[in-house]
């Protein structure tokens, strides 16, 4: 009966997508606002990287605990991401349709500025996929925190690609294979994530590695 034992792998699995499924039941409802989406979202990261460094106790004290103490900084964070997320998308959304409309040197024109949107996009996408695990992690000035959160990102692309892939993933098979799998949603996003930027993290706060303990 190992297989079913507390500290079998299996049962330390089937522990963390309960985990992930509570989490995100707290996630979503926190989210409810939308100004507060920041503040969830960090602390589902905060809780996400003690699971996966085996430090969780009390799962959903420790998440009201770091909604709590990163509101302020985070739901500054997020309404200023929020802004920047509604002009990239505006503006998208209007050079596309002028684009279309658009002939010889005007349709140049409007397709260098969708490109240089689009890669502005992406720098925003890459900021965003890792501001709130950052701010779960470190402290710091808002400034510093969108800085470094483009510079990691960059830094560790194929990080970067992998939870946006996770992100994306999820996103899909929700919408479009299965729907009921929204119960592990962001919560299941979040862990994977932050299993993947784990040791990016412990090395950004300057925390002493495990291994080398």
């Amino acid at each position: 009966m190992k297989f079913f034992s507390y500290d079998s792998k299996f049962t330390q699995l089937m522990l963390k997508l309960c985990y992930a499924c509570y989490l995100n039941l707290l996630w979503f409802v926190c989210s409810l606002p939308i100004v507060t989406i920041g503040a969830s979202t960090t602390a589902l990261y905060y809780v996400c990287f003690k699971i996966v460094r085996d430090e969780e106790h009390h799962v959903g004290r420790l998440f009201f605990r770091a909604f709590r103490e990163n509101f302020r900084q985070a739901t500054q964070l997020w309404l200023i991401m929020l802004g920047m997320g509604i002009f990239l998308g505006a503006d998208m959304y209007i050079v596309w349709h002028l684009r279309a409309s658009a002939v010889g040197a005007a349709a140049v024109l409007w397709t260098l500025l969708l490109a240089f949107l689009i890669a502005v996009s992406v720098m925003y996408v890459i900021v965003l996929t890792y501001l709130f695990p950052l701010l779960a992690s470190v402290e710091n000035t808002n400034r510093a925190m969108l800085k470094n959160s483009f510079l990691i990102g960059t830094h560790y692309l194929f990080a970067t690609i992998l939870a946006f892939a996770v992100h994306f993933a999820m996103f899909f098979l929700v919408v479009r294979v299965f729907t009921p799998l929204i119960v592990f949603g962001e919560g299941l996003c979040a862990l994977i994530s932050a299993w993947l930027m784990n040791n990016i993290m412990i090395s950004v706060s300057g925390e002493p590695d495990e291994d080398e303990a």
